[in-house]
């Protein structure tokens, strides 16, 4: 998969981090979505792009792997539903926060541990 937005991230950093830092730093991406749409669209769309380009990383890093990739697959086509459609599933702003929300906290102890064990 090339790279548009991320090109100095490398298949092996990203691999080297846990599913939750993988979720969070779309998650991230998402929250800049959210927070720029009413701001400035141009802003927006570039930060709903790196937040796909993220998620395709981890898609084409779990094929083969069942209920995950379904759920990833899932994720991805709601959000380009709410962002980029008719937001026929019905998503929120808040309902997304809450989504990532999760990831991040995981994360958050995830390096902690990792931190704390080093």
């Amino acid at each position: 998969m090339k790279l548009v937005h991320h090109k100095n991230l490398t298949l092996e950093r990203w691999k080297a981090l846990s599913f939750a830092e993988q979720m969070a730093n779309v998650g991230s991406e998402v929250y800049r979505t959210l927070n720029w749409r009413s701001k400035k669209r141009e802003y927006s769309e570039t930060a709903f792009e790196r937040a796909l380009e993220l998620l395709d990383l981890i898609i084409e890093a779990a094929s083969g792997r069942g209920p995950r990739l379904r759920e990833l697959a899932r994720v991805r086509e709601a959000l380009v539903d709410y962002f980029v459609y008719d937001n026929s599933y019905g998503s929120t702003d808040d309902l997304w926060r809450k989504y990532f929300d999760a990831f991040h906290r995981a994360a958050k102890i995830q390096v902690a541990h990792r931190t704390n064990h080093a």
